[in-house]
């Protein structure tokens, strides 16, 4: 198994969502970020004055999917989520020693 951490800009959630759930990825989750990169923020003016953001707001998703479903599910982030821009995001894939549902006690990858 492994872990699947993307970073994405928050305009492109709903579509990397539907271009998972197009591949039957049944399970993510989603948290609301902040941070840079390449791009080191921005400079923005508010009522005359002028200040640098430096981070700037993202969408992180986790899932855990099977081996042989990892080059799929990244391809479909890569379109889904890609504007051609600066900070259109990263993809980490991590190796994932076990997994256990809670609820039954059921392990490996016959809970994805």
């Amino acid at each position: 198994m492994k872990l699947i951490i993307a970073f994405i800009k928050p305009f492109k959630l709903d579509q990397v969502k539907d271009a998972l759930t197009a591949i039957n990825i049944r399970g993510m989750s989603v948290s609301e970020v902040r941070g840079f990169g390449r791009q080191r923020g921005h400079t923005e003016l508010f009522r005359g004055s002028e200040y640098q953001v430096d981070f700037l707001p993202k969408i992180r998703i986790d899932l855990v999917v099977r081996d042989e479903d990892v080059d799929t599910v990244v391809d479909a982030i890569l379109e889904a989520g890609r504007t051609g821009q600066v900070g259109d995001g990263k993809i980490f894939v991590l190796p994932v020693e076990d997994a256990i549902r809670i609820r039954t006690g059921e392990a490996g990858d016959d809970i994805l």
